[in-house]
């Protein structure tokens, strides 16, 4: 399988992976558009030569947005290899050749955020624990941050204390995210207009700078949705299933 690395000259031509549509389609700009701006800054989004979702995207951990400390770290903002590329050692492929693209690069490691248990959107626990990877640190209510050392004295990387602070988050629904994951702009617009449509609070925040994502209230930046301080979900929502949110709060 050949492997296709993005760069600023084939962005426009090559598909990102999780959003294959044309050009135009909104998901599709506002993910390449972020992407634009990472690439200055070491990101690496490398993909198999198909058109499916087949791809890693990581990061030095510095140039990251979580909330994390990761000092001379590669953080992995994305592994994804599903549907018929499944089950033909492609993940395994993708995670070898960053860690070889990183060791190349001086790294002490990597870095990825996960969960208790397999969830979609984070990645997958058990797969990284067979990697080689371990927890290091936990943020509630699932969040684990694994890392890989490459070197038995690497320093240990950490979640920031502002994952955990909630305390001044406004009453009602206070959703945050970013524009690296391609489906926010396709939801988050809707979700908005659900509650606001029924006069519900719904307070959105776009991370839109590195400073802000690094001193966000939640591990996953992606995607972050809280209701009166409590959290709820980092799931992407379709309308359906905040249908279904709502109507727990009895709203």
């Amino acid at each position: 399988m050949e492997l296709v690395k993005l760069t600023h000259d084939n962005l426009d031509q090559e598909h990102i992976c999780c959003a294959i549509s044309n050009r135009e389609d909104v998901q599709v700009m506002s993910k390449k558009n972020w992407l634009k701006e990472r690439l200055y800054e070491g990101l690496v989004f490398l993909k198999g030569d198909v058109r499916g979702k087949f791809f890693i995207e990581y990061i030095p951990a510095e140039y990251a947005w979580i909330p994390i400390e990761a000092k001379d770290y590669m953080y992995i903002d994305c592994l994804w290899v599903s549907g018929k590329f499944k089950g033909h050692g492609y993940s395994n492929l993708l995670l070898d050749q960053c860690v070889e693209d990183s060791k190349e690069k001086g790294k002490k490691g990597l870095v990825v955020l996960s969960s208790k248990k397999k969830m979609g959107f984070l990645s997958d626990p058990k797969y990284m624990k067979y990697k080689g990877f371990e927890t290091v640190d936990a943020a509630d209510p699932y969040f684990e941050l694994m890392y890989l050392p490459f070197a038995e004295n690497a320093e240990t990387p950490c979640f920031k204390d502002a994952v955990r602070e909630h305390e001044n988050m406004p009453k009602g629904f206070a959703l945050y995210y970013t524009s690296q994951c391609p489906f926010t702009a396709k939801y988050v617009p809707l979700l908005e207009n659900m509650a606001h449509a029924r006069g519900i609070d719904f307070h959105v925040t776009h991370i839109q700078s590195r400073e802000d994502a690094q001193n966000a209230p939640t591990p996953f930046t992606t995607f972050s949705l809280f209701y009166n301080g409590e959290w709820v979900t980092h799931e992407i929502l379709s309308e359906k299933k905040f249908e279904k949110i709502l109507a727990s709060k009895g709203l």
